[in-house]
């Protein structure tokens, strides 16, 4: 039997897809930091045995077995709604965090009241840096964002390290940032009902950049807590669609231009839309000689 609806100081909220290999070692990460956690997991297209499974060896999770998979918004605040906590944490369930994460980054919220949204220093498995923390999209994006040529090639360059300042290995005290990532965001809550939750029209990517977005529009800050961080493997729901994961991408990237642009910027859109397009396609034919090359290699 799940636990009951959580009162604490913070509440975890973990949206799941077919991902509990993952959850699981997340969910051990978090029992290292309960003094004042809740966790809630919203369990999108629930697989009731592996669900169960987790129910038993985590009694004091609060499983939300859903029958269908609305996406990553839909899933935060459908949890959000079972959380009686003054502080969220948004966690993906791929990430494992530093033991107490969730006490030092809500003690930092705790002390400064104007910061609404805060991200701390996230890892991939080989302990390099995510760009969990960037500035909002602009004309430079395409050319020093995350996944951009200029940064995989030259990521010390000045444009890449102003669109990406977590790359700043310096970096090592509390910045102001334009948005944090979902995988890994604590949300005062006051902010989260101030602003309505998260835009249930992003199906999934994007819609923490929307977040801090309209956060930001409603006066809350955005900091980025390289002090405490986690490993986040990234990527592992979305493997289990690659292709819906892609299409899902840069449908959510037009929406968030649209969304946030001037009525003069909108002019431009059909160059915008084009040009997803075009990164869409070949991103689609990189993944498709990629899982072949995987096919062989298995095969040999």
């Amino acid at each position: 039997m799940s636990a009951p609806p959580c009162a604490a100081r913070v509440a975890v909220v973990i949206v799941n897809f077919r991902s509990y290999p993952e959850l699981r070692a997340c969910l051990a990460s978090l029992d290292r930091d309960t003094t004042g956690t809740a966790v809630v997991v919203v369990d999108q297209q629930s697989d009731t045995a592996a669900a169960g499974h987790i129910e038993a060896d985590f009694p004091n999770v609060r499983m939300l077995r859903m029958t269908a998979n609305g996406g990553f918004a839909a899933g935060v605040n459908r949890g959000a709604r079972e959380a009686d906590a003054p502080y969220l944490l948004l966690l993906n369930p791929d990430t494992i965090v530093e033991p107490g994460l969730c006490t030092w980054m809500a003690d930092w919220l705790d002390a400064h009241p104007d910061v609404g949204v805060a991200g701390p220093r996230l890892r991939n498995d080989d302990g390099t840096i995510q760009a969990s923390a960037r500035r909002f999209p602009d004309c430079t994006t395409a050319i020093a964002g995350r996944s951009s040529w200029l940064t995989r090639a030259l990521p010390g360059n000045r444009l890449s390290r102003r669109n990406l300042p977590a790359l700043d290995t310096a970096t090592t005290e509390p910045i102001d940032v334009d948005w944090v990532s979902g995988a890994c965001m604590m949300v005062r809550r006051d902010a989260f009902d101030a602003v309505g939750g998260m835009d249930e029209g992003f199906f999934l990517y994007w819609e923490d950049a929307d977040f801090c977005r309209r956060a930001a529009r409603a006066g809350w800050k955005t900091a980025y807590c390289p002090r405490v961080g986690a490993v986040h493997a990234g990527g592992r729901s979305s493997r289990q669609a690659t292709d819906a994961s892609l299409v899902a991408f840069h449908r959510s990237a037009f929406r968030l231009f649209w969304k946030h642009a001037s009525g003069s910027a909108r002019l431009i859109s059909p160059v915008v839309f084009l040009g997803l397009r075009v990164r869409l396609a070949f991103m689609r034919r990189r993944a498709r000689a990629r899982e072949r090359g995987l096919g062989v290699r298995q095969g040999s």
